[in-house]
């Protein structure tokens, strides 16, 4: 039996009263999108020319056409070439296990049976069949699980917001009730629905809360996705075509398209050789496998119903792989060593784990550093054994060449005697002192909306090595982590603790230098990690400016507009190594990193213009880089406030012994006991731990 000492998925269970995730769900690991509606029948061109700007399913938007002239293309929509159960049979020829299909995208168009318009395919179009219905039924039949896309914005209903440049406008309460009943209709006449994947607008906590228990009442068991919004969900989900390269704790998914460039049909899109596409497709699903999520792959059916030809080809190549090496990618678990190794990736099930090599990067001799037990045997997938040898503790394998040239990537599964572990290598911790800056994180996605989304923190992993028989953790927190209830894991040992009752210390004042302020603009996004390179100790790039006349404490209000951000740049130089407590002031999310590492990233939600916080800023001896990210989703200007604290106490709290294994290596993690989603970043990066 393996035994990873990280945790790896952090209270996924009970979320809102539901029991999730669904083991079917977190299993499937590979599905199809589709992307199919009115716009296909355009096809990317308006007025006999290519509108090339945008996802061609938004063409409506992109091209600026009336909305008038969009619904006229309702009666040539005659998509005679759709049959519901050859696109199914494709899916599972694929390997695809699901099926999530637009119901209805940003136009507002419906393509199944709605009640509440007739802008619809049955009551709109010359075809008048509920073509969703079909392939729900379809899926069905063929036992196949079957999801569906919502999109929360509508250009079509009157009482909407009208379409904008960013997708992400809110809902009026006449919207909103709108969406209530599709989603009904939805949920109680196609039958079981294994996930539903909401997909832009900005919701109140109300509506995204309102949606949820909706779902989640009519059909328990459906999956419901991250773009929700406000954390409202069961699954996170990446940006598009977003691979991570970073674990994730909490159930999530990447959706992709064929082309960056589109997601429905486009007839003049470049496409290139199949075999190529086959070897991307293939390295994505991978990657996005063996870091524990779910790969939803699109296709972009034509405005007749058929599935493009090249993208049929490619799925039968997915497929033709899959065929042999599946047993490495359903049902399996991530990496669960605790780093990515530079010649492929890795998955595990039961005693097995599974290396994808790539070919042409195929080392002389794989090293499996921090693995402990017993190979049995080492082998190709329907291939020949391979050579292992145990080198001073360190297990090796000896990739010999394959031959499989139409194979982009090879498999080996290595069979391993019961009881093996895996040891946290890179996680090892010199010193007696854990902290934010010297663990391992754990991810979540959290979301308020699509461009309020980031990487949240939810726990922090150390490997320590002592030969003690127990550990006394003495643990050091400040007035923001005060009243906080933490759950501390000492090698497998879960024990709470309630942040409150801790000796009042006053840490001993170094000698700092606060640099000069600078600013510049940043991006629209709050999760994207800014990249800033120093130049003799100074910002490098354009659009930086000096703040002259800055006075600390001082609160800035920037005229900004919405979906804006400012990065503030600073130099700190320190006596010493030691901690500097600041009081920063942000808008509508913040990310704080200092010397290039993210200290903390959050976000809240609309009427929170401005937030104040107090940070540890753990310093190294010299220079210091400290850059503030403050981010504007909501207001009509962007706060900002920066305030050194000379007096800063910390608490000090004395815990109970925990017995440790019988070893010289040992793990240690934190996370909140209580949080307020699966998603919400902890914000514990000011705690420390001693033992």
């Amino acid at each position: 039996m393996l035994r990873i000492f990280f945790i790896l998925f952090v209270g996924i269970n009970v979320v809102y009263g539901q029991v999730k995730p669904d083991s079917a769900w977190m299993n499937q690991k590979y599905s199809m999108f589709i992307h199919w509606g009115l716009y296909s029948e355009l096809g990317g061109v308006w007025n006999d020319k290519p509108i090339i700007s945008g996802y061609s399913e938004q063409i409506q938007s992109h091209g600026g056409i009336f909305s008038d002239w969009y619904a006229e293309v309702v009666r040539s929509f005659n998509p005679v070439k759709w049959n519901a159960e050859e696109v199914v049979g494709l899916a599972q020829k694929a390997g695809m296990k699901s099926i999530v299909f637009t119901s209805k995208h940003h136009d507002g168009f419906c393509m199944y049976h709605s009640q509440y318009t007739d802008y619809n395919i049955v009551d709109a179009t010359p075809f008048k069949r509920d073509v969703m219905k079909e392939l729900a039924e379809a899926c069905r039949k063929k036992g196949m699980r079957f999801g569906v896309y919502f999109s929360l914005i509508d250009w079509h209903f009157p009482q909407a917001y009208p379409i904008s440049s960013h997708n992400a406008d809110p809902l009026t309460p006449e919207h909103y009730e709108y969406n209530l009943k599709q989603v009904e209709e939805i949920m109680t006449g196609y039958g079981p629905i294994s996930e539903i994947w909401f997909d832009m607008g900005s919701l109140t906590p109300e509506q995204s809360r309102g949606l949820y228990a909706l779902v989640s009442r009519l059909q328990p068991r459906c999956m419901i996705s991250g773009r929700l919004g406000n954390d409202c969900s069961d699954f996170s989900v990446m940006a598009d075509n977003e691979y991570p390269d970073y674990k994730i704790g909490v159930p999530w998914q990447t959706a992709a398209s064929f082309f960056p460039e589109t997601w429905g049909y486009r007839s003049w899109q470049q496409r290139g050789e199949v075999a190529d596409k086959v070897h991307e497709k293939i390295e994505s699903l991978i990657k996005i496998v063996s870091r524990g999520g779910n790969y939803l792959l699109n296709i972009g059916p034509m405005g007749d119903g058929s599935v493009i030809p090249f993208e049929q080809e490619v799925l039968m190549g997915i497929g033709a792989w899959l065929d042999k090496y599946g047993e490495a990618i359903y049902g399996v678990q991530a990496n669960p060593f605790d780093y990515f190794a530079e010649w492929g990736d890795i998955t595990v099930k039961g005693n097995n784990l599974y290396l994808f090599v790539e070919k042409e990067n195929r080392p002389e001799r794989i090293l499996l550093e921090g693995l402990k037990g017993k190979i049995k045997q080492a082998e190709y997938i329907g291939g020949k054994p391979l050579k292992t040898a145990e080198e001073k503790g360190t297990w090796a394998v000896y990739p010999e060449p394959e031959s499989t040239p139409e194979l982009p990537v090879e498999v080996i599964r290595i069979e391993l005697e019961e009881g093996f572990e895996i040891l946290p290598l890179h996680a090892f911790v010199t010193g007696r002192t854990l902290t934010c800056e010297n663990a391992v994180p754990l991810y979540a996605y959290s979301s308020m909306d699509y461009y309020t989304g980031f990487r949240s923190i939810i726990a922090y992993n150390w490997g320590i090595q002592t030969s003690a028989k127990q550990l006394k953790p003495v643990i050091f927190y400040t007035e923001e982590e005060q009243g906080k209830k933490i759950v501390l894991t000492v090698d497998g040992t879960e024990k709470e603790f309630l942040l409150e009752g801790g000796k009042k210390q006053h840490p001993q004042p170094s000698k700092i230098k606060w640099g000069s302020l600078y600013r510049k603009r940043s991006g629209g996004l709050l999760g994207s990690i800014p990249e800033v390179m120093l130049i003799n100790g100074r910002p490098a790039g354009e659009g930086w400016q000096l703040c002259e006349n800055w006075q600390n404490g001082e609160k800035w209000e920037i005229p900004a507009g919405e979906r804006r951000s400012f990065l503030f740049w600073q130099e700190i130089e320190a006596d010493r190594e030691t901690d500097a407590a600041v009081e920063i002031g942000s808008g509508n999310g913040v990310m704080v990193l200092l010397n290039g590492q993210v200290l903390t990233t959050h976000s809240s939600g609309r009427g929170n213009g401005y937030n104040k916080e107090k940070v540890l800023l753990p310093l190294k001896k010299g220079k210091n880089t400290l850059l503030i990210k403050t981010y504007n989703r909501f207001e009509k200007t962007l706060c900002f406030s920066l305030r050194p604290l000379e007096d800063f106490p910390v608490y000090r709290l004395e815990t109970d012994a925990c017995p440790l294994k019988s070893r010289s290596w040992h793990t240690c993690g934190i996370r909140l006991a209580n949080p307020e989603t699966r998603n919400s970043a902890m914000r514990l990066n000011n705690l420390k731990i001693r033992y």
